[in-house]
């Protein structure tokens, strides 16, 4: 072979060596765009470092798993800063839960002795002393969990925009009293708000079994719905 071939065959090596690292980058880039493209296209959620201190219990099905960690996420618990921006509104509750509203509410049924419902009074958001003796017991009923959601409502009497208003009341009245009463730094972490109005889950009578704030024979679903129920739940994400 003469000297200029041999001088172009290691040139071609030289630029194949080169190009071979650009290339390489290009594939995983590639790859890495498609694996984000099909995990989005199948609805999955980006798994959250902390975990629930105690084992699992049979409520923990796959789907309240993913409902928690949409709601934490994107309800104010993992990155919160304790602002009073804290929480989900009627109008991201459908997005967050992506589940039609008796599906949402089926969910947490089984949580029934780890909960309790605060009811209200007709377009009201104060909290009398049997609800807070309430909300006291629940909070203290901790059991190692590490999520507290505190999930409010409204009867549908009066405008949308008056009961998304009442509902964020009533479950900033529960927070602001369990801040009060149990003074801890991580509470920003561990309590989650999520109000819904009128508009999207409302409870139905199967929830006249968990335990209540108000008369024990005021459980029509106007009744059930001025509250706010609250629960932790143990369930590791």
């Amino acid at each position: 072979m003469s000297t200029n071939s041999h001088h172009l065959a290691a040139l071609a090596l030289g630029l194949g060596c080169a190009l071979l690292p650009a290339g390489l980058a290009t594939a995983w880039i590639s790859a890495a765009k498609s694996r984000l493209a099909e995990a989005e296209a199948s609805g999955e959620d980006t798994p959250i470092a902390a975990t629930a201190a105690a084992a699992d219990v049979g409520y923990c099905t796959p789907e309240l798993r993913r409902v928690l960690r949409r709601v934490l996420t994107s309800c104010g618990l993992v990155g919160a800063d304790g602002s009073a921006g804290r929480g989900c509104q009627p109008a991201d509750a459908a997005s967050v839960a992506t589940l039609a509203g008796d599906d949402f509410n089926k969910l947490f049924l089984p949580l029934a002795d780890r909960a309790a419902i605060i009811q209200f009074g007709k377009n009201q958001a104060d909290l009398e002393p049997e609800d807070i003796a309430l909300v006291d017991q629940v909070f203290a009923d901790r059991r190692g969990a590490s999520w507290f959601l505190v999930v409010s409502r409204s009867s549908p009497e009066g405008s949308v925009a008056l009961n998304r208003k009442l509902s964020e009341a009533r479950a900033r009245v529960i927070t602001d009293h369990i801040h009060s009463t149990f003074p801890d730094p991580e509470l920003d972490k561990q309590v989650g708000l999520l109000w819904l109005g009128e508009e999207y889950a409302q409870l139905s009578t199967d929830f006249c079994s968990w335990k209540r704030s108000g008369k024990a024979d005021a459980c029509s679903t106007d009744d059930l719905n001025r509250s706010a129920f609250l629960a932790w739940i143990d369930c590791r994400l």
